[in-house]
């Protein structure tokens, strides 16, 4: 039953696998109220490590192969140790199997370079009950759009900035989200400097262009989204067109219909853009949130 539902942790051990290669690493269930982590952690002090997201429907880790290659994307990115992905991938289930069966939950990896000048990074993953997003899903969301203060070629020209990976470096995307707040709306789309879109805080945009479905490239130093990597894939098999281009404000408000995208949140219909009312096709946003949840791994 869902209020029997309760928290998991598991922390891992032998990150590097000293023990017996790669594959002395492992994961061990830890109370979700104990302390794993030190205050000397470089994750906790300066923020420096990854995490994914993934959601978990009717006990079932969706897109988990795409998050991790994604992690260990980002983990290149701020060259950590290569996260082993199938210890990662069985540390997942295991934290899933670990507790009943509700609709939606969601699992959190969380990797850090550990605590400075040992070397040895840190790692959980650790399993929650999801919040309802039926309102969002249905209703839509308003954003307001904010400059990043970044140009889209960011990424090319200076990578040193970690521009498209995920990491647990969150005050600035924390602050957007305060400021959308301020301004009455509910989340935020970024802007390059140049004009460009880019992404929220923490989702994809997807638009619904002239019967394409499109989304900003990612050489413009943005996440690659799985969950529209997913939202592409189920357009293609309904014989849309897919797309990934340089995409401006303009574009957005002559969208057909437009969505922020994550995977806990879904599909989420933007209804108003800078306090402008916009359309939103209720049912087509119904059809592809019922896609996302009947993904596999």
């Amino acid at each position: 039953m869902q209020n029997e539902f309760s928290p998991a942790l598991l922390v891992l051990r032998d990150p590097l696998g000293s023990g017996s290669g790669e594959s002395g690493s492992r994961f061990d269930a830890a109370d979700p109220d104990a302390l794993v982590v030190s205050a000397l952690d470089l994750g906790v002090t300066r923020g420096d490590g990854i995490f994914e997201t993934i959601t978990v429907v009717n006990g079932m880790p969706q897109a988990l192969d795409a998050h991790l290659h994604r992690f260990a994307r980002s983990a290149g990115m701020l060259d950590l140790p290569t996260p082993a992905h199938e210890t990662w991938k069985k540390g997942v289930f295991a934290a899933v199997d670990s507790r009943p069966t509700v609709d939606e939950a969601f699992v959190k990896l969380v990797y850090t370079r550990g605590i400075e000048g040992s070397g040895i990074p840190t790692g959980w993953v650790y399993l929650q009950q999801s919040p309802d997003f039926t309102a969002e899903r249905t209703e839509g969301i308003s954003v307001v759009l904010l400059d990043r203060g970044y140009s889209s070629s960011v990424q090319r020209t200076s990578p040193w900035l970690l521009q498209g990976a995920k990491t647990l470096s969150y005050a600035i995307n924390k602050a957007a989200a305060r400021e959308a707040q301020r301004r009455g709306a509910d989340d935020v789309i970024f802007v390059s400097s140049d004009g460009y879109l880019l992404e929220g805080p923490t989702a994809t945009i997807v638009l619904k262009l002239d019967d394409r479905f499109v989304t900003p490239r990612t050489e413009s130093g943005i996440l690659p989204g799985t969950t529209q990597q997913s939202i592409f894939e189920i357009a293609a098999v309904n014989g849309y067109r897919t797309a990934y281009e340089m995409l401006t404000p303009a574009d957005l408000r002559r969208a057909e219909s437009s969505w922020l995208v994550s995977s806990v949140r879904n599909a989420a219909p933007i209804r108003e853009i800078d306090g402008e009312a916009r359309p939103f096709d209720a049912g087509l946003t119904e059809a592809i949130n019922a896609g996302l949840a009947a993904r596999t791994i």
